[in-house]
């Protein structure tokens, strides 16, 4: 489970939006490595096949899932069923998530305790936790009624830290995790904007100015919608921050250094 020596270490297992015309755009998925310890953000459409292909999934200290849209958690159906049948004795994997997860999986199949089975589902509290060498605080976003940010950092080390927005509808929202020079793992989902009234979603002028306020070392972007041009997009950033700015992709890697 080891992260190559670094701080911290981002393998972007999905970044895609609800939907998209872009082939291999899978859900939302970010795995978060530090030392012998793995946490993945979580876990939407067609991301568990480039999950398994990278890390043991049996292994995974937890799954955390920010909000109740599928594009973040339906592959935990992947991963429940991988569990339960891969193995002689089915295993469990600790999955933190807004109320309301688990009873969504178990009507999916329409089947009392089919999450129970696999998936250890504790509900996400406002605050700060630590998984194994990792820290996660967590706070709630404006998007649906229980969406939350996430920033992670090691307990262990001083360093950066990993801040993802989850879907964020307000960038303001986000500014109380961020430290200065921490990734800044963001949606962009409508692009160069504007973001249509409520759509609870953020463009890149809100992300970059949000980004200068706050200091980041580097905005990772992510979640764009069909129909928006990256290069718009990034020269939105740009815009107002001035450090470095990229899209992550399924198969990208960004080592965070401490």
């Amino acid at each position: 489970m080891s992260a190559d020596g670094a701080y911290l270490q981002l393998d972007v297992m999905g970044a895609g939006p609800a939907y998209s015309d872009r082939i291999g755009s899978t859900g939302a998925a970010y795995l978060i490595r530090a030392a012998d310890t793995a946490v993945l953000l979580d876990l939407g459409q067609g991301s568990f096949p480039r999950l398994a292909a990278t890390v043991e999934p049996s292994t995974l200290d937890a799954v955390v899932v920010s909000h109740l849209h599928p594009d973040h958690f339906i592959d935990l159906v992947a991963l429940r069923h991988y569990l339960r049948w891969y193995f002689e004795v089915a295993r469990q994997v600790r999955v933190i998530g807004p109320a309301g997860l688990e009873a969504r999986l178990d009507a999916l199949h329409d089947e009392p305790g089919f999450s129970r089975a696999t998936l250890a589902i504790e509900p996400i509290l406002e605050g700060t936790i630590e998984i194994g060498q990792l820290r996660l605080e967590s706070r709630r976003v404006t998007h649906t009624l229980d969406s939350h940010a996430f920033r992670i950092d090691r307990w262990d080390r001083p360093g950066p830290g990993l801040v993802y927005s989850g879907d964020c509808g307000r960038a303001d929202d986000l500014a109380p995790l961020i430290r200065a020079g921490d990734h800044l793992l963001c949606e962009v989902s409508f692009g160069a904007g504007p973001v249509p009234p409520g759509a609870a979603h953020l463009d890149g002028h809100a992300v970059g100015a949000l980004a200068a306020g706050t200091q980041v070392g580097r905005v990772l972007l992510t979640h764009i919608q069909m129909g928006f041009a990256r290069d718009a997009a990034l020269d939105a950033v740009r815009s107002a921050y001035g450090g470095p700015v990229s899209f992550v992709d399924p198969g990208s890697r960004t080592d965070i250094p401490a």
